[in-house]
Parts: structure tokens; sequence; C-alpha cells
């Protein structure tokens, strides 16, 4: 019984992993495409858009995720990171606290 109950659970855990790296592809994708329209838009006119609240909305939630997995997130290198529109060019590991 213990036994069904463990492939189960690595059945869930597996398919909650797997799930959860595509969707970490296809945001990082999508915050690329973002940032790529910014330096458009900046290209010619010269001036850098905010970052829209989509994209915020986005990278808070991805910060929220990385803190609740535990680990230690310098908030202060991230957000720097993110207004100087060189979001996720760096892995996680620049990002956490040492």
């Amino acid at each position: 019984m213990g036994f069904l109950s463990n492939f189960r659970n690595d059945l869930k855990n597996a398919k909650r992993n797997k799930a959860s790296n595509i969707n970490g592809k296809n945001l990082k994708e999508l915050l690329t495409k973002f940032k790529d329209e910014r330096d458009r838009i900046e290209s010619e006119t010269g001036v850098r858009p905010q970052i829209d609240d989509t994209t915020q909305m986005f990278m808070q939630k991805i910060l929220n995720v990385w803190i609740s997995e535990g680990k230690e997130i310098d908030e202060e290198k991230f957000w720097s990171e993110v207004d100087y529109n060189k979001q996720f060019t760096h892995s996680v590991e620049y990002y956490e606290r040492r």
C-alpha cells in the first residue's frame, strides 16, 4: 500500500516540476519580448518607457516563488537589475544573498 502511495506522490511531484519548468520557460520568453519591445521604443523615441504593470506583476510572482522556495533573495539587487533592463540575464544564484 505504501508503494502505491509513494508512487502517486512521486508522479504528482514530477508532473508539478515539469509544469513549473515549462511555465518558467514561457514566462522568460514573454519577459524577453517585453524587454525587446521596450528596447525598440527606446531606440525610436530616445526615452526608455517604464516597466508596464503586467511585466511588474510577473517579476513579483517570480520573486515570491523564489522566496517561498526558501531562497534568500536580495530584493534590492533583483529590482536594480530589472530597472536597468537586464532582467533575468543572471541565474537565481546571482540574486541570492551569500
